[in-house]
């Protein structure tokens, strides 16, 4: 690999390390080392769920150490009083075997030492890999009961633990690596913001002060990282977790962080692309696992993304696209399970400019409908397993797969479940300027955040997640009952419609709507974003699979066949 090589940054999650680690390091990572060089990006591997994923049981972990109830002593020293000499002989862990949190990080530690049995062949290397994991769990009790006696898990703290995961995960990838002959090196981004600071590269004040982080952090950041991996000999796999942050990297960011870090890699190497690699082919046109003919996009711009990802679907944080398309670094999204598949890439469309009195030709209206053009050279099949290079797959153009679409269709439809819809009507039209004024100071005071809203003079209605306090719903609406009616409509989801194609397009909104009324489904509430690439609506949860289902069918599908909708004939074969 020469050492003028274009970069590449791979982002793998914590299901992917944890499911498919031979794979990257057989397959996938050594497939570009010939034409580029590489760095490795883990989150906190994860098993067989999320749920059980080493960031949950951190956390956990975390919770445990508060816990009220006093440490029981450990079965040899019960009933005696404690001598100086005899607490001084007690080990770390006899002390922290007696902990509630004893078992959790057990757990933790036990999962990665058989990932790392599983993983690394050389006996010497793995016992190197052993010791380590141990010596970071060990760290772990260590906080967790300093945690423990202080009665307080700081931000700092929370963020500190949540980082192991990110270190024991890299510490077996890495092995892996130099295990099957390819030289890799363990980046730990811990002290990285603290090495800004003793550089002379302090955060802003506006971090420091009101501890929030602008762009000019992020930038500073993104530099340092390209720095640090630029030092590196061989494959760098970098934790991503990147050290704690002004006003704590959870509260700031977010889980999302590791995707955040790769980003910041790729704008400070100047890379070629940015892989998110996950356990599906890309971004579909709806739900593969709800509707079965939902189709691969092979090219997004970052505003469809990220109104995909707000509205149900798992793309990328926006935050985490703004950080490298602002640099022009694409993102493309790629399966584990079929390394060979173009994916989905994100990149601004310098070319979409659409003509907005071009309507006389409208495809969508008339029914007539090409096949997307997709981003590599030649068309591939998701699920396929066409062999295609690392430099194949990057020959890619930067523009044309979105410039050059032939078709004006919306580009997918979600869901977004777990919604409640909470309905204020006023009693009192002749203050209809005071009646918002309360209604939004209200939900700012109660930190209640609205997915949609649809108004009137005298009316609001706004949809909201679920997962809202009952108490604080409660209250909430006994304040909101001052200025007028207040109705809650639960079990309910956000329907979307989006597309970059939408803003020029005639009837979209009419056929989407049409469409569902002859699906005989209720509608709740209407709203266009003021991007005009998303038209969203919602519904009951009882009709969501046949609303999907319906959309992409009447209005995705490259060939829709006529059916009558009226008759029930739609209905009938598919529902």
């Amino acid at each position: 690999m020469p050492d003028d090589a274009p970069w590449i940054v791979q982002k793998y999650g914590g299901t992917s390390v944890g499911k498919f680690l031979s794979t990257i390091v057989d397959t996938i990572s050594p497939s570009y080392l010939e034409t580029n060089r590489i760095v490795i990006v883990c989150s906190a591997r994860s098993g067989k769920t999320k749920a059980l994923g080493t960031t949950n049981l951190l956390l956990q972990a975390s919770t445990e150490a508060m816990s009220l109830d006093p440490p029981s002593p450990s079965s040899s020293h019960a009933g005696t009083p404690m001598s100086s000499s005899m607490s001084a002989s007690m080990s770390r862990f006899d002390l922290a075997a007696s902990q509630p949190f004893h078992s959790t990080v057990a757990q933790i530690q036990q999962d990665h030492l058989d990932a790392a049995r599983a993983a690394v062949a050389d006996a010497d290397r793995l016992a190197q890999l052993e010791r380590e994991i141990t010596d970071e769990c060990d760290r772990l009790r260590s906080i967790l009961q300093a945690a423990r006696v202080l009665h307080e898990v700081s931000p700092r703290s929370r963020d500190i633990i949540m980082g192991i995961g990110e270190r024991l995960s890299c510490m077996i990838v890495t092995a892996a690596l130099n295990d099957k002959g390819r030289t890799a090196e363990l980046v730990c981004l811990d002290t990285i913001v603290d090495d800004m600071d003793s550089d002379g590269i302090r955060a802003p004040p506006s971090v420091e002060d009101a501890g929030y982080l602008d762009q000019s952090f992020y930038d500073k950041l993104s530099a340092q990282l390209g720095e640090r991996i630029r030092q590196c000999k061989g494959i760098p796999v970098v934790t991503g977790y990147f050290g704690y942050v002004p006003g704590s990297l959870l509260s700031q960011v977010g889980r999302g962080y590791t995707d955040l870090c790769a980003a910041l890699c790729a704008v400070g190497l100047q890379a070629d692309e940015l892989q998110i690699w996950k356990e599906v082919d890309g971004v579909f046109t709806a739900d593969p696992r709800k509707v079965p003919t939902a189709r691969l996009v092979p090219a997004i711009t970052p505003e469809e993304a990220a109104e995909l990802t707000y509205y149900g679907s798992e793309v990328i944080h926006p935050f985490t696209m703004e950080q490298a398309i602002k640099k022009s670094v694409p993102i493309r999204i790629k399966n584990v399970e079929n390394p060979t598949g173009c994916g989905t890439v994100i990149f601004p469309d310098h070319a979409s400019a659409h003509n907005p009195d071009d309507v006389q030709h409208d495809p969508f209206v008339d029914g007539h409908v090409e096949q997307p053009q997709p981003p590599a050279s030649r068309a591939h099949t998701p699920g396929t397993q066409t062999p295609v290079s690392g430099s194949e797959i990057l020959s890619t153009p930067a523009v044309p797969p979105l410039a050059n679409r032939k078709r004006r269709l919306p580009t997918a439809v979600t869901i977004k479940d777990n919604i409640i819809v909470l309905n204020v009507h006023s009693n009192r039209k002749t203050i209809s300027h005071g009646f918002f004024a309360r209604i939004f100071g209200t939900l700012d005071r109660y930190g209640v955040v609205v997915d949609l809203i649809s108004t009137s003079e005298v009316h609001v209605s706004m949809a909201m997640t679920a997962d809202i306090k009952p108490r604080t719903l409660e209250r909430l609406s006994a304040e909101l009952e001052h200025v007028g009616v207040v109705s809650v409509l639960r079990s309910m989801v956000i329907l979307s419609l989006v597309g970059k194609e939408m803003r020029h397009m005639v009837g979209v909104a009419g056929r989407m709507f049409s469409t569902l009324a002859e699906g005989n489904i209720n509608i709740e509430m209407i709203s266009q974003g003021a991007n005009e690439i998303n038209i969203s609506c919602v519904i009951h949860e009882r009709a969501a699979l046949k609303a999907l289902n319906l959309i992409h069918y009447s209005i995705l599908e490259l060939s829709p066949k006529p059916c009558n909708m009226e008759g029930g004939t739609f209905g009938r074969s598919f529902f």
